[in-house]
């Protein structure tokens, strides 16, 4: 037995869908201790947007250790935590006219919709938040309870309180979906809140993905986005959008929700953020909203990330030009035109924005098995949504053509023959 099965916790997870034990990485491939080479359409779960060991940034990032750079201060101020701020206002945030101030929160996603569901109580004085069904939104109490996933959620040995679900609005009716696109159950909310003697107190948010990532690649309908913003508004609720996935040019541009014209009061980001792998994550908060915090009532050991800050900062000059988000467009209709024919196939569904796709095969066995088929052919992805049925690619988006284009035929391939296809 190896010390991964001697010691390691049962809980691990990824190490049973690839079973192998990996060694090195650059860009989009993994190399196993047996010299076998494997493209990556799983990139870390969208961590790794810039690939494995990006040269630019592991560079900045030797250079900051050989200068003893500070690499913990908690949230003291730094050199490095000043340039990663200085940047993302320049490069993200003025040109967006976002007033929007960054709180550190440390170091994981899960820890940006904590403070951000938190803080939404403290503005409004209330208690529930209404979260969308197939959401995924993290593992600690607060976020899981605003999670969706049955099998997650049954582990927290404590009520999950507090969190309301409603149907999500997606842009294409999801396959098999029986609950709609989530418009009109949204009106009838909205009734119920506005009925002062429905017994429904108004929430303190409404928290959203505008692509449901693990939640099976659901992407957001704009007029039903524009519909919770403008609900939200009206009760006096925040609106939160949780980026942490599918931020950082996933889907094109910074953000995910970048041509939907919404207005978020708070958007939580992580993965991507640190740019190397490392972990950070922020919350962008409007100031009104900030000044609810006194200081030092929310805090975290790791927000003061500064090898991540760096790193990060490296990342954002990639969106200091075009030339990155052009070929993300690029890529992303090779990935299109590509998965053209499973979306022919009886009883498949493809749906995505940008370099994050989904194959929707309405089975979570025959889902599994496609994974487990691509592992032996070389290529890494997992599978997402309700049972596990939707096959999910996200390779970084600084993935060469040619892997690119091995990768999305190994997992065709892969589905029609589990289809009975070829």
């Amino acid at each position: 037995m190896s010390i991964f099965d001697q010691r390691e916790s049962n809980l691990r997870a990824y190490s049973r869908v690839y079973p192998t034990v990996f060694d090195t990485a650059l860009n989009a491939r993994q190399t196993d201790e047996n010299g076998k080479e494997y493209i990556d359409f799983f990139a870390g779960a969208g961590v790794l947007n810039f690939g494995h060991n990006n040269p630019r940034m592991t560079s900045t990032v030797v250079k900051y250790i050989q200068n003893n750079g500070v690499t913990h201060s908690l949230d003291m101020s730094t050199t490095a935590k000043r340039t990663f701020m200085e940047t993302f206002t320049d490069v993200i945030l003025k040109p967006r006219n976002m007033p929007h101030v960054m709180q550190f929160v440390g170091p994981t996603g899960t820890n940006a919709v904590e403070a951000a569901m938190k803080l939404a109580r403290r503005v409004t004085g209330r208690t529930n938040i209404v979260a969308f069904n197939h959401a995924f939104h993290g593992m600690t109490l607060g976020s899981l309870a605003a999670t969706a996933n049955e099998y997650f959620r049954g582990a927290s040995g404590v009520p999950l309180n507090h969190v309301s679900h409603q149907p999500f609005g997606c842009d294409t009716p999801c396959l098999n979906c029986e609950l709609g696109c989530g418009r009109s159950q949204l009106r009838a909310l909205r009734a119920q809140y506005l009925d002062s003697s429905s017994g429904l107190e108004k929430p303190a948010a409404f928290l959203l993905e505008v692509i449901q990532a693990e939640g099976g690649v659901n992407v957001a309908d704009k007029t039903w986005l524009h519909d919770v913003q403008a609900l939200a508004k009206e009760l006096g609720a925040l609106f939160i959008v949780d980026e942490i996935q599918v931020g950082m040019g996933r889907t094109g541009s910074f953000f995910s929700f970048d041509d939907l014209d919404i207005d978020p009061d708070i958007i939580c980001l992580a993965k991507g953020l640190g740019g190397w792998g490392t972990p950070l994550a922020m919350n962008l908060v409007k100031p009104e909203h900030d000044q609810q915090w006194s200081p030092g009532e929310h805090t975290g050991t790791f927000r003061g990330q500064s090898l991540s800050f760096v790193a990060g900062t490296e990342a954002l000059k990639y969106f200091t030009n075009p030339d990155l988000m052009n070929e993300v467009a690029r890529k992303t209709n090779v990935m299109q035109e590509m998965l053209r024919e499973l979306a022919q196939m009886d009883g498949v569904q493809v749906r995505g924005k940008g370099m994050i796709q989904g194959i929707d095969i309405g089975d979570g066995t025959k889902a599994k098995q496609i994974v487990a088929n691509c592992f032996e052919s070389g290529l890494l992805l997992g599978a997402c949504g309700t049972g596990g049925r939707v096959i999910k690619l996200i390779p970084p988006l600084t993935i060469d053509d040619a892997d690119l284009n091995e990768g999305m035929n190994i997992v065709i391939n892969a589905t029609r023959e589990v289809l009975g296809a070829l």
